[in-house]
């Protein structure tokens, strides 16, 4: 999937790259997973290619990565996991989850990032 760009409302600027995982442990388990990067906002058409080689990776090297949401079943369970060089704060995770929720809900993916910034 394209990546995501969007501000929060301290005005930090963030990439999110998402992803999905399906498990198999006797029965289909999906699981979707946003990683949370710093928007630079360097113009890089590339940044997202670049940095979906190291996603969920443990120690992730990247000098950007906050970490990533899992959506376990939308709407209801859902986690911040902060593996990274940085570190969201409670507000920032729940404003970056209510975010998702509302572009998961609404369908906003096919209408590109001008529609969800």
């Amino acid at each position: 999937m394209s990546p995501i760009f969007f501000t929060l409302q301290n005005n930090k600027h963030l990439m999110i790259i998402p992803d999905t995982q399906a498990h198999l442990n006797g029965h289909e388990i999906i699981t979707f997973t946003y990683s949370i990067y710093n928007d630079k906002q360097d113009g890089s058409p590339d940044a997202a290619q670049c940095k979906e080689g190291t996603l969920h990776l443990e120690n992730n090297p990247d000098p950007d990565y906050y970490g990533f949401i899992t959506f376990e079943r939308p709407g209801s369970l859902f986690s911040y996991t902060c593996d990274g060089k940085l570190e969201l704060t409670a507000e920032e995770s729940n404003e970056v989850i209510e975010h998702l929720s509302h572009i998961r809900d609404k369908g906003d993916w096919k209408n590109g990032p001008s529609a969800i910034g």
